[in-house]
C-alpha cells in the first residue's frame, strides 16, 4: 500500500559512497551548540535552522561552512574525489566529474588566451546541454561572470542584454549563436552543444570543442568568494528585467544549505528538465556537482520520458515547477511509477496550488516538497524534509537565511499577520546593477532584502505562506484585494482548472476583479455561477465582477503565470 501524500516519503535517504567535500554530514560537531536554547528576537529563526538540520545550529559556524571558497574551488575539490563518477547524463551524452573538471581547466586556459579577465562577462545562451556545463564552469574557472540567458531570447532582446550587461564574449547554441550574429555584431561567439543536421547550415564561431583541445588545464586556485559569479536578470513580470549579480558566496550558500536540509549526498540521483539559464535548474547542477552525485537532464519537458527517465537512473531526487507537476499527474497510472520511488519531489519558483500539491501527493506517494525563492536572493525557504508537509505552506528558512514579516516600514508582524516577506544572509544579494539608488530601494535597513511578496508565518505550525505580490495588488474602491486568495477560492469549484486573477480599469471602482478561467475538460463552467461560488465565499469587494473563460493561461518559461498580460478577449463581430 502506498505512503500516504503527505509528511516523510517512505524511502530513506542513500548512505553515501564516497563523499566529496560539500555532501552534508550527519554529525557535523561544527553544527552544534548548546547555547541556542535562550529565548530571543530570533527563536523561530534558529529553531527553524535546527528543525532543517535535525540538530541546534551555530550561526556563526554554519555561517562560515556555507560561504567558504568559490564554485570553481567546491566543484573541483569533489571533483578530484570521485573523477570516475557519472555527473551528468543530459539528454544521450554522458560526462563524468573529471572529464568536466578537465573541460573547465581547459576552457578557462583559452578564455585566458582570449583576453577574458577576472570581472569580465560572459553571455552563456541556449538549451541545456553537456557543452553548456562545460562553457560555464570554464568561463567561473576563468574568473568571469556569466551573464545567462534563455534560448527563447529574441535577437532583439539578446542585442539588448548584451548591451546593458556589457559582455565581452559568448558561448551560444545553434540557435542563439544565429541570432547573436546578427543582433550583437562583433562579439566573439563560441558555438556549444549539438548542432542541428550534423553539423550542416552557415557556421557562427568555432565549436567549443575544437577549441579546447590543445590546451593545457588551468587549476581552479583561489578565488574571492565576494566576487560576482553570475549576472542573472529578473523574470520582468512585475515591470523590466533588472541586473542581479549574485557572488560565489550568494550562489554556495543557498544551494549549500537546501543540500543540507534536504540530506543530498553523493548517491543521490537528480532528475529535471529545467532550463540551466534559470537558477532552479542551475541550483540542480550546482549540487550535483558539489556532492559529487549524478543528475539525468532533459532540455526539454516530455511529461513520459521525465519518467521513464526517472525509472532507468533509480532517480531520489526530482526538481519541478507545478505546471510539470500538473501535466505529470495526468499521466496513467503504469506512467507514474517509476517516480513512486523517489525520496523527495522538490517544487518551486511557482506558488503550488494546494489542490494540485494534493493531486500530485496522491499520484507520486508523497506530498511535493515546496521552497521558495526570489533571483536576488535565492532558495530561501523550504519545507520540512521529515515533515510534516503542508499544502499550501512553503516552509520555513533555510540555514543561514533570516525572514522577517513585515508591514510597509520595515517593522517585524506577528505570527499571523500578512505583511511583505523579507529576506537576509549569505544567500541574498547586495544590490542591483545600476544606479546605487536601485539598491538602496530593495532593501530595509539592516540589509532586508524587500522580496515584494506578501506572505504570513501561520501560528500552529510556523510555516510561512504566500499570499500574493504587492504590485499585484487590486486597489477596488479602496480595499486591498490580493489575486491568489481569489485564484485559491475559484480553483475550488469542480469546472475550473485552473484560474488567475488581475485588474481592470473601472471608471466606478478605480479598478474591477476580473478572472480567467480555464475549465476542466468537459465541464460546463458559467460565468455567472463561478461569481456566485466566489460570492459565497469572499467578502464582495473581492469577487471578480467578470470571468473570462480561456484555453489557457500566459505563463513564462518556469510556468509563472504573467498577470500584467491578461487582458479582455475581443469581443466579436
Amino acid at each position: 500500500m502506498a505512503s500516504p501524500p503527505h509528511g516523510r516519503p517512505r524511502r530513506a535517504a542513500p548512505a553515501p559512497d564516497s563523499p566529496a567535500q560539500d555532501s552534508p554530514a550527519q554529525d557535523s560537531p561544527e553544527l552544534d551548540s548548546p547555547e541556542l536554547d535562550s529565548p530571543g528576537p530570533d527563536g523561530w529563526t534558529l529553531d527553524s535552522w535546527s528543525r532543517h538540520l535535525g540538530r541546534r545550529a551555530d550561526p556563526a559556524a554554519l555561517a562560515a561552512r556555507l560561504t567558504a571558497g568559490s564554485l570553481p574551488e567546491a566543484v573541483s575539490a569533489a571533483a578530484a574525489a570521485a573523477p570516475r563518477r557519472l555527473a551528468l547524463r543530459i539528454d544521450d551524452e554522458d560526462v563524468t566529474h573529471g572529464e568536466l573538471d578537465d573541460a573547465a581547466g581547459r576552457g578557462a586556459a583559452w578564455l585566458h588566451g582570449q583576453g577574458v579577465r577576472p570581472g569580465h562577462r560572459v553571455l552563456l545562451a541556449g538549451a541545456g546541454s553537456a557543452d553548456f556545463v562545460r562553457a560555464y564552469l570554464a568561463a567561473l574557472r576563468a574568473g568571469a561572470t556569466v551573464v545567462p540567458a534563455s534560448p527563447m531570447l529574441t535577437a532583439a532582446e539578446l542585442a539588448a542584454l548584451c548591451e546593458q550587461a556589457q559582455v565581452t564574449m559568448a558561448f551560444a547554441d545553434h540557435s542563439s549563436a544565429g541570432l547573436l550574429a546578427g543582433a550583437a555584431s562583433g562579439l566573439p561567439v563560441t558555438r556549444i552543444g549539438p548542432h542541428p543536421g550534423g553539423g550542416t547550415g552557415r557556421p557562427c564561431g568555432p565549436a567549443l570543442r575544437e577549441v579546447l583541445s590543445g590546451q593545457d588545464p588551468v587549476p581552479a586556485g583561489p578565488a574571492d568568494p565576494d566576487a560576482p559569479a553570475i549576472l542573472a536578470y529578473t523574470s520582468g513580470t512585475t515591470g523590466l528585467p533588472k541586473g542581479v549579480p549574485l557572488t560565489h558566496a550568494n550562489l554556495l550558500s543557498s544551494i549549500r544549505a537546501a543540500m543540507l536540509a534536504w540530506r543530498w549526498n553523493g548517491s543521490d540521483v537528480l532528475v529535471h528538465a529545467l532550463p540551466l539559464t534559470h537558477q532552479h535548474g542551475l541550483g540542480g547542477v550546482h549540487a550535483t556537482l558539489l556532492a559529487g552525485s549524478r543528475a539525468v537532464l532533459c532540455s526539454r519537458f516530455e511529461p513520459a520520458r521525465l519518467a521513464r527517465l526517472a525509472g532507468q537512473a533509480r532517480a531520489t531526487i526530482l526538481f519541478a515547477v507545478p505546471a510539470m507537476y500538473q501535466r505529470l499527474t495526468g499521466l496513467p497510472r503504469a506512467g507514474l511509477a517509476p517516480l513512486r520511488g523517489l525520496r523527495l519531489a522538490v517544487s518551486g519558483s511557482a506558488p503550488l496550488d494546494p489542490a494540485l500539491a494534493r493531486r500530485a501527493g496522491a499520484a507520486l506517494g508523497q506530498l511535493p516538497l515546496e521552497r521558495y525563492g526570489t533571483t536576488e536572493s535565492g532558495l530561501g525557504v523550504s519545507a520540512l524534509y521529515d515533515g510534516p508537509r503542508v499544502a499550501g505552506s512553503v516552509g520555513r528558512p533555510l540555514p543561514g537565511v533570516r525572514l522577517r514579516i513585515a508591514d510597509p516600514d520595515g517593522r517585524p508582524l506577528p505570527p499571523g499577520e500578512p505583511g511583505e516577506i523579507l529576506l537576509a544572509g549569505p544567500q541574498v544579494f547586495g544590490g542591483y546593477l545600476g544606479p546605487a539608488g536601485q539598491a538602496g530601494q530593495a532593501f530595509h535597513p539592516g540589509g532586508w532584502f524587500r522580496t515584494g511578496d506578501l506572505g504570513r508565518i501561520e501560528p500552529a505550525s510556523g510555516g510561512v505562506e504566500i499570499t500574493g505580490r504587492i504590485k499585484e495588488l487590486i486597489i477596488s474602491g479602496g480595499f486591498n484585494v490580493t489575486p491568489r486568495e481569489v485564484e485559491l477560492v475559484l480553483e475550488q469549484h469542480p469546472a475550473v482548472s485552473e484560474a488567475a486573477v488581475a485588474g481592470l480599469p473601472s471608471a466606478r471602482w478605480g479598478e474591477e476583479v476580473a478572472a480567467w478561467v480555464v475549465p476542466v475538460p468537459g465541464a460546463a463552467a458559467d460565468p455567472a455561477g463561478l461569481i456566485a461560488h466566489a460570492r459565497a465565499r469572499l467578502a464582495v469587494y473581492k469577487c471578480p465582477k467578470q470571468v473570462f473563460l480561456v484555453d489557457s493561461l500566459p505563463r513564462n518559461s518556469l510556468g509563472k503565470v504573467l498577470r500584467r498580460t491578461l487582458r479582455p478577449p475581443p469581443v466579436p463581430g
